[in-house]
């Protein structure tokens, strides 16, 4: 009798997940993904209207799930909530853009941005690994990047320094928390068919040049990231950690 490798496991019965910006786009897409893979999710927004219909629309498919209206880029307000709960899981897809040439970029934005994308990204890895270490327990902390955050951008320098910052955290931090088995990796989306993402998909010249670079001829959906993101949140990737998962249709290729 041959034995068998077993197979991958991507199954999160008995984990509890938090996601930010859960309540539209890849934040959604990814709470879907954890839920139905048996995860209970733990749905972070600002906004709590749209928060609760995203969680209306879970418990009606079946899932379990709770809202947290919570601002991502309050640290004051971020820290009890780290600091009061253990989570398996965290996904990290809050995040804002704010486009102009750099010549251009106006203080308060770049605040804004790199407050958001960066700062409140760091501290949320920090405070949630410290308590997966505490209790010396196993954890997957996944953070939306960017295929801009190996690249360059017209009009994003602001936003292209975030995501590249956030890459060099990721390593750091994969570094020092893997003897803990604490896990930390990226997920880097090309342009999505999101609210966010229809900024520029939306002006006819800009999407015909977006599509002109993805080798695979179309833009992204929600669920194309949402996948990546269950892969890394599973024990299917127990061995992976500092890493950088392209979604991008091969716009990084070459």
């Amino acid at each position: 009798m041959i034995d068998l490798p077993r197979p991958p496991a991507f199954g999160l019965q008995d984990r509890v997940a938090l996601i930010t910006g859960a309540s539209s786009g890849i934040g959604q897409g990814a709470a879907v993904a954890l839920a139905d893979a048996g995860a209970h999710v733990v749905c972070a927004a600002r906004g709590a209207q749209a928060l609760e219909g995203t969680i209306a629309a879970l418990h009606e498919r079946g899932y379990s799930a709770e809202a947290l209206v919570l601002d991502m880029a309050d640290l004051d307000a971020l820290r009890p909530v780290l600091a009061t709960r253990r989570f398996d899981i965290v996904v990290n897809s809050a995040g804002t853009a704010r486009h102009s040439p750099a010549v251009m970029t106006d203080p308060a934005d770049y605040d804004a941005v790199m407050g958001l994308n960066l700062r409140a990204a760091y501290f949320l890895s920090a405070w949630a690994a410290e308590r997966m270490i505490a209790e010396g327990k196993p954890g997957s902390i996944v953070h939306v990047g960017s295929q801009m955050g190996h690249v360059g951008g017209i009009d994003r320098a602001v936003y292209c320094a975030t995501k590249h910052g956030l890459e060099g955290m990721v390593r750091a931090m994969a570094v020092e928390w893997g003897p803990a088995q604490v896990r930390i990796n990226t997920v880097c989306p090309t342009f999505i068919a999101t609210p966010l993402g229809a900024r520029t998909l939306d002006d006819p010249a800009r999407r015909a040049w977006v599509e002109d670079r993805i080798k695979l001829g179309r833009v992204g959906e929600v669920e194309d990231v949402a996948g990546a993101i269950l892969y890394l949140a599973s024990d299917a990737a127990a061995l992976v950690t500092g890493t950088a998962l392209m979604v991008d249709g091969g716009w990084t290729a070459d």
